[in-house]
């Protein structure tokens, strides 16, 4: 249950980072749909909801919490999952890249999500 909230605050934070547009709520849809997380999801929409302005701050505190703990690999696996989700319309934004270079320094994967972006 904890790994589902992680996948869908993780997405919905940095898909609501620029505004949520339609092939990013299809990806969030379907994710919750693949990983059986409907209540993870609707919590994940909430958590954004609650304030927007805040809502990467806040989900950075909350994901740190837990995932600081995660093996490096599970680490890296969570930032390509971003990156790629992010890469489904075509381009990442500034913004976008912004938000995942922060939490990827959080993680201490910085060097790996360079990598992702370079291949």
């Amino acid at each position: 249950m904890e790994e589902k909230k992680v996948y869908m605050l993780l997405k919905a934070v940095i898909f609501h980072y620029h505004g949520l547009d339609d092939i990013e709520k299809n990806d969030l849809e379907k994710t919750a749909r693949e990983l059986n997380a409907q209540e993870e999801y609707k919590w994940a929409l909430d958590f954004v909801a609650q304030d927007y302005v805040t809502s990467f701050d806040r989900a950075r505190d909350y994901l740190n919490e837990i995932i600081g703990d995660y093996p490096k690999e599970k680490r890296v696996e969570l930032i390509n999952m971003v990156w790629q989700a992010n890469n489904l319309k075509g381009y990442v934004t500034e913004m976008e890249a912004t938000a995942m270079l922060k939490l990827a320094k959080d993680w201490n994967v910085q060097k790996e999500l360079i990598e992702l972006v370079l291949t």
